[in-house]
């Protein structure tokens, strides 16, 4: 019988829990390890509706790329954390978040929002964006490069990355440059654009890019995609989903159909 510490004990071979950045709070943060489980629920996030989805469809374990808290003083339902953590105790789930490790990971977030882009070049890896972090003699970036076979204009480039990542709408600057050196950082990659400079990229796809960075590019004259959070990193649950079924084929693994894109666009 397949426990959550088998499943944890996988994930963390996959997206080493060693190289998530300082700030970070992942691996099993609810539950008991030693629970035995025959369905797991993948999510984004560990909200009211995934832990309403779990437990009516019979997991035992949410796997969730954001941390349901970072620190914590106490756990009722007095607050809003406190009360999703007592509702999955309450009903026997447990919860595993795999974090900045998973953006870093090889096959992790921003491999798959390559993949997604279609920026991948069959077997061959992108670039790594910076040398972040290391573990087990191999080195691990929160970003990547990769490249077009041909350089073409933002304009026609940006309807491509809309309809690959399922955003509403895109943010950007266009600095005029033919894209063609992509560099990515799935969810909030502002602090990363030093890296993107660097590096000599002629274009930058991220989420919640801040003014102060719009104007940065427009003065450094890189193009600036904002593809939004969710959208950017929402491309790698059903592949991790599919990596655990593969793994644990006596599981039952699911990917939440009840969340989705909590923002919404105003037209």
């Amino acid at each position: 019988m397949t426990t959550v510490n088998d499943v944890y004990n996988f994930l963390d071979s996959i997206a080493p829990v060693a190289i998530k950045m300082d700030f970070d709070n992942v691996g099993l943060l609810v539950g008991r390890a030693d629970a035995a489980l025959t369905a797991v629920l993948v999510s984004l996030d560990i909200t009211t509706e995934a832990i309403r989805e779990a437990a009516e469809t019979g997991a035992g374990l949410i796997v969730s790329h954001h941390p349901l808290f970072f620190s914590l003083r106490s756990v009722t339902d007095a607050d809003d954390i406190g009360k999703r953590i007592v509702q999955m105790l309450s009903n026997g789930l447990s919860g595993i978040c795999m974090h900045t490790n998973l953006d870093a990971a090889h096959g992790g977030v921003n491999d798959a929002l390559a993949l997604r882009l279609g920026l991948t070049r069959g077997k061959t890896p992108p670039e790594l964006l910076a040398e972040d972090a290391e573990s087990g003699g191999c080195t691990y970036s929160y970003g990547r490069i990769c490249f077009l076979d041909a350089p073409v204009p933002l304009d026609d480039y940006l309807p491509s990355v809309k309809a690959a990542v399922g955003a509403d709408i895109i943010r950007y600057y266009d600095a005029g440059r033919p894209v063609q050196k992509i560099a990515l950082v799935s969810g909030s990659g502002g602090d990363q654009f030093r890296h993107v400079i660097a590096k000599g990229c002629d274009t930058f796809i991220s989420a919640d890019i801040k003014y102060d960075l719009f104007l940065e590019a427009k003065e450094l004259g890189v193009n600036l995609v904002d593809a939004d959070h969710f959208c950017t990193e929402n491309v790698v649950i059903a592949p991790l989903a599919e990596k655990l079924r593969t793994e644990f084929p006596d599981l039952d693994v699911r990917v939440s159909e009840a969340h989705g894109p909590t923002v919404k666009i105003f037209y």
